[in-house]
């Protein structure tokens, strides 16, 4: 268990490496808003929706009241059953921005596809129909865009939902995904993924990469790796927030993950020449460290379970050592300096409230890990892919001054 411990302590420690990254990206972004206008473009917005009835309305609602000038906005329904149709006509009659079409059950990639059609922005952004925009949203997402060389640019999402002790942690740890390691990617030019929540693309970049991959559960990655197989240059922009509902329920957590995890292991199987490959420049490369964090060592830990059992049944390792081990297992300090690090990068100091349910990451941990070795077996088995979207909730938890979704 020691061996094991000092293992993953020293996984902690490489991803602590990247802070000096992740800080250099934020120099870097302060000087952009500092001296880069967001460019003036046409910006048209795709909100697909399924069984959206409840959240609907806040997202569009907050679209349009920080809305650029010349904004367009397409709902597309993708065969609902609870009256979001109704909803998104409703809001088409109310707003000269918006439009509504509706289609046959065909999953998010169809949706999308179908609403990217029916737009004629130069700039298309994708959002799940719970994102609640903030007022800097629309600038952050744009600015980056006044460097001709940059195809897509990923915001940050973050819970909107904080009213359980799971969404608190989710909210906490989210920044270590957010404030540093994607930073660090983008600062080398690798973000392996554009969030489908935040998510802005030049149209000329869609059009030269084609649709959305129909009948793939990450569609938002699968994108991703495609525009960096055309050398599209991905950045993140920290500062373009959208709020979003996180899974409340340990049930709405799993499901979410694995299928977060079998979106990874389908781009994986499309784009597997990507992997190692110095022709694709340094996100080639990334892709071999990325695949050994997120796959390769989650299945170990798993593994090690009947291991670390037969340890502490038999008394082969003493007490001390245990101690020791579990310490450097858990990585808890190193967590702990990763969290107020990433915190302090997204200036999200109120988040830190919530900090008392950070003991829970251990227990998040082994989950994730068992959620990858159930994605892989859904995968080996040929189970077909589904959208199997959360179950909306519609709570939106106020926050500080300064920070309101």
């Amino acid at each position: 268990m020691l061996v094991a411990g000092i293992a993953w302590m020293l996984f902690a420690v490489a991803r602590l490496l990247l802070a000096p990254f992740a800080i250099a990206e934020e120099i870097r972004d302060r000087v952009r808003r500092s001296t880069t206008p967001p460019p003036t473009l046409s910006v048209s917005v795709v909100v697909p929706a399924y069984n959206e009835g409840v959240v609907l309305d806040g997202c569009v609602r907050s679209i349009i009241a920080h809305a650029p000038a010349g904004l367009e906005v397409v709902l597309v329904d993708d065969g609902s059953t609870d009256g979001t149709f109704s909803r998104m006509r409703a809001l088409a009659a109310e707003f000269a921005e918006v439009s509504a079409m509706t289609q046959e059950n065909a999953g998010k990639a169809a949706a999308l596809n179908a609403g990217i059609a029916r737009t004629s922005g130069s700039i298309v952004l994708l959002v799940d129909a719970d994102g609640v925009f903030t007022a800097q949203t629309f600038t952050e997402l744009l600015r980056p865009f006044a460097d001709p060389t940059v195809a897509a640019v990923c915001g940050d999402d973050r819970p909107v939902n904080l009213d359980r002790v799971q969404t608190r942690f989710l909210a906490v740890i989210g920044h270590v995904g957010t404030g540093l390691m994607r930073r660090a990617q983008s600062f080398f030019g690798v973000l392996p993924v554009v969030s489908g929540n935040a998510g802005a693309f030049r149209r000329a970049i869609l059009d030269a990469v084609g649709p959305l991959r129909a009948g793939c559960i990450g569609e938002d990655l699968e994108l991703t790796w495609r525009i960096h197989r055309a050398h599209g240059r991905v950045v993140f922009a920290p500062r373009a927030v959208v709020y979003a509902e996180s899974p409340s329920t340990l049930r709405g957590l799993w499901r979410q993950r694995v299928r977060w995890g079998r979106g990874l292991l389908q781009t994986v199987r499309v784009h597997a020449d990507l992997i190692g490959r110095p022709r694709y420049g340094l996100f080639g490369l990334s892709l071999v460290p990325l695949l050994v964090a997120s796959v390769v060592l989650p299945v170990a830990q798993v593994a090690a379970l009947p291991l670390l059992a037969i340890t502490l049944m038999t008394g082969a390792v003493g007490v001390d050592a245990d101690i020791w081990g579990a310490l450097l297992w858990l990585g808890l300090p190193v967590s702990a300096a990763l969290v107020l690090l990433a915190v302090c990068l997204n200036d999200a100091w109120a988040d830190l409230r919530h900090a008392y349910a950070l003991p829970l990451w251990p227990a998040y941990s082994m989950m994730m890990s068992a959620v990858m070795v159930t994605a892989i077996a859904g995968e080996a088995r040929g189970r077909p892919a589904a959208w199997n979207k959360l179950v909306r909730t519609g709570v939106r938890s106020p926050r500080p001054v300064g920070a309101e979704p």
